[in-house]
């Protein structure tokens, strides 16, 4: 390369780099610096949050987390775990003295249980598969779980064995389930999910459900530790009717099961209220359309009397959580493209407690986010809006005010400039409809220039797009391009009517709607 070549370069560079008190853009190599917070833990008495801080690491390109705790009041935020690992899923003991969460420290995901007072830990398990899910039963004694558990499937043939030494052609891969991969993973492990129960003193881990059946609908303790509520699709046409999900409750004593709900249709994630009478949960009547929203049902704790309870809400209703004094549920839904917090009586009267949940990863905007709630009503979320990743915020059930704790990437963020993201809705050229839509401008934007445009089409293609970051997004702006990207027809958040408008036609009329907003 010619000297005057380099000299270019270095001086192009040079133009590049922020002067004193200047902001330069967001380049590829600065998702390494990037991190978000996820599952936020309220304590009991609602005090503390133990959550996790996800980073990324740059010598094994690999997602690695570590735990942190922090009081309700925004104060003393500090690590509880540290290092190159995965530490997740941190879970209150019910006396709040004691955190149980998953660790990689060792290698393999395996519990581990912390003691606050003094920082004491453990490891409970020396599992050979990973354990998820994890929850403490209500009177400390035990924890519940989910695990894979491979079985082999039977060959069609027996090959003959290969000489020792010898080097053999790998044998035929042998499927014999209708769902045997899934994107982003390849091919599924051949193994079903189970319930399993662990003594908080560690030990053997009893496998509590069997058979050929994945048990990974949600679950969740009875009042008095003694059994377990459920959801799985244990028909035997499990993998004909995928989504015909029942309730069951089983006994901690003899794994003896007894199903709740009978009705073709999901019925999961169950919630036990705290006086043990009712069973929230949700689902749908299956009627084989493309979109069906997913609804709040209450039931008497033996499966008697069910009825929906979210029916004047045209969203799909998710991760459901009592109130202290059991006479309503709190929730979280997708409307317009944000994710909000609610509460819901058993008469279904809706009231809004937060919105811009979200952040659960930096890709692109979709939907997702988390909360919890504590006795007292004050609660914790993933909080993420168009310009920063999921942070730490809290609020409490008596208004719509709520405190950001963390800025997790303020230190990145003081010295790069983000691209401008705008909301924005216009009308679809096939049949005016209202479509939302955003626009990220680059770091700069001047409008009497020109830009290339990008649309980005979100997948699914029952989800959406929402006023959440992406990094994805904010590169290609920061290389220049003017990004688009818009919840056509057939995304979620706009009720079912309007996700079902591509029942049995996709690619169709949703064309029409991303090249109106274009």
């Amino acid at each position: 390369m010619k000297p005057q070549f380099l000299l270019f370069l270095l001086l192009a560079y040079t133009q590049l780099l922020a002067q004193p008190g200047e902001k330069i853009v967001l380049e590829p190599l600065n998702i390494f610096d990037l991190e978000f917070v996820s599952d936020p833990q309220i304590s009991p008495d609602g005090q503390q949050i133990a959550y996790v801080r996800n980073f990324k690491d740059i010598m094994t390109d690999g997602n690695r987390s570590n735990l942190w705790l922090i009081n309700f009041d925004g104060t003393d935020n500090r690590p509880l775990t540290s290092g190159n690992r995965n530490d997740n899923s941190p879970r209150w003991s019910p006396d709040g003295k004691k955190l149980l969460y998953l660790s990689s420290a060792n290698g393999s995901t395996q519990l581990y249980l912390r003691w606050l007072d003094d920082g004491a830990e453990a490891q409970l398990t020396n599992l050979t598969e990973s354990p998820g899910n994890i929850q403490w039963s209500p009177d400390g004694q035990w924890i519940a779980f989910t695990m894979n558990v491979p079985y082999q499937p039977k060959p069609l043939v027996k090959l003959p064995s290969k000489p020792e030494g010898a080097k053999w052609t790998a044998p035929p891969v042998y499927i014999d389930k209708m769902k045997y991969r899934a994107d982003g993973q390849g091919y599924l492990e051949d193994a079903y999910t189970h319930l399993f129960l662990l003594s908080v003193d560690g030990g053997y881990a009893r496998q509590l459900t069997s058979g050929d059946f994945n048990h990974n609908g949600g679950f969740c303790w009875s009042a008095n530790s003694q059994s377990i509520l459920f959801s799985a699709n244990r028909h035997d046409d499990w993998e004909y009717e995928p989504a015909n999900t029942e309730i069951y409750e089983i006994s901690i004593a003899d794994a003896s099961i007894r199903p709740l709900t009978k009705r073709l249709g999901p019925d999961n994630s169950p919630k036990l209220s705290p006086d043990g009478s009712l069973i929230a949960y949700t689902g749908h009547d299956e009627r084989y359309q493309g979109y069906q929203l997913d609804r709040l049902y209450v039931m008497n704790h033996d499966g008697k009397n069910p009825r929906l309870i979210s029916g004047n809400l045209d969203r799909d209703v998710d991760n459901i959580q009592w109130s202290a004094d059991g006479k309503g549920l709190y929730f979280q839904y997708d409307d317009e493209g944000n994710t909000k917090i609610a509460h819901i009586n058993l008469e279904g009267k809706i009231s809004d407690l937060a919105k811009d949940v979200g952040g659960l990863s930096l890709g692109r905007p979709y939907s997702g986010g988390q909360f919890t709630v504590a006795s007292n009503g004050r609660f914790a979320f993933t909080h993420s809006t168009p310009n920063h990743p999921a942070d730490l915020a809290v609020g409490d059930n008596k208004n719509m005010a709520v405190r950001r704790l963390t800025r997790v990437n303020d230190g990145l963020f003081s010295y790069k400039k983000p691209g401008e993201v705008e909301a924005f809705w216009y009308e679809s050229s096939y049949d005016g409809r209202r479509i939302q839509g955003w626009i990220c401008k680059p770091p700069g934007f001047d409008p009497a220039k020109k830009y290339p445009l990008i649309l980005e089409i979100h997948g699914g293609p029952f989800t959406n797009y929402g006023s959440r970051y992406s990094v994805e997004v904010q590169l290609y702006a920061a290389a220049g391009y003017v990004v688009l990207y818009t919840n056509p027809r057939g995304s979620t958040s706009y009720g079912e009517e309007f996700g079902n408008l591509i029942h049995h036609n996709y690619p169709g009329q949703d064309y029409d709607d991303l090249m109106s907003g274009v």
